[in-house]
Order: C-alpha cells, then structure tokens, then sequence
C-alpha cells in the first residue's frame, strides 16, 4: 500500500491510499481518481515528503538507550505545583468535613432550613439539584475533583 497526497485542479489537497503505484496511474487513466472535496476529475499527485523508517536494528537502538537514560516518573504523585496544590486541597476538604454522597442536595437544604445542624459537607449532587439549591439561595460550590469513595 502506498499513500499519496493529492491535488485538484481547483488547488484541494487530500490524501488518498492506492494498492501501488502502478495502481494509481492505471485508475488515474481509467478516470476513477476524483477530488475528495469537489469530484474534480483533474488530479495530480502533490509534492510530499516521503515516509522513510529506518531498519529494526537501528531504531531499536536509540529506543532501549532512551529507557535506559530516562528515569520513570512515579505516576502517583503531583507533577505541577497546580497539581501540588489541588492535592493539597482536597485532603483539607476530606479532613475537615464529612462526606455524604448522593445525599448532599437533601444534607444541604436540611441545614439550610435549620432542621440539621450545620457542619461542613462534601458530596456528589445531581446538576438539576445543584442548581435547585443555587436557586434557593443555598450557598454551595463545585469541587476541582470526584470525591474518593470509601471501601472497606
């Protein structure tokens, strides 16, 4: 198989894949190549750069030399001081308040209307809920994360 970038009279590029070279020049002459963009049926292939990889040897050398150069970063831990700090964050939320799960739109209105007592709460909400409780003047705010949920 062989990629060709093409060209219409009409100056549309496009890319087309053909069985070989061969291929392409006998359905070009048989009138079955067109424009992808606009049907033209004047084509040409384009200029390209053409796709040169280099021997199995060769490319698997540089590529063991990289794993060997480069340390693996741990996957666990922040990487950016946003990252750092968003961390940070949520374990001041999961420290200092509690979690309530699918039950933070009734816990939030149910301290709002003072029939629990107020605390700090965190948890997930449905977005028609969270917009009943914004709309109620209930004060509540997206979190930058998913809470984690709690297993054994």
């Amino acid at each position: 198989m062989i990629q060709y970038t093409l060209k219409c009279s009409k100056d549309h590029k496009f890319d087309s894949w053909f069985q070989s070279a061969e291929a392409f020049d006998k359905l070009k002459a048989a009138g079955m190549v067109a424009c992808a963009v606009c049907g033209d049926m004047q084509v040409e292939k384009a200029i390209m750069a053409p796709r040169v990889r280099p021997a199995r040897k060769a490319a698997a050398k540089p590529a063991q030399e990289a794993r060997q150069e480069a340390a693996p970063a741990p996957l666990s831990g922040p990487k950016t001081e946003m990252e750092t700090a968003l961390a940070e964050f949520r374990k001041q939320v999961e420290a200092n308040s509690d979690y309530v799960g699918g039950n933070f739109a009734e816990e939030a209105r149910a301290m709002h209307l003072g029939d629990a007592p107020e605390r700090a709460i965190y948890g997930e909400a449905k977005p028609d809920e969270a917009k009943a409780l914004i709309e109620d003047g209930i004060p509540v705010a997206p979190l930058p994360f998913r809470p984690g949920r709690k297993s054994n």
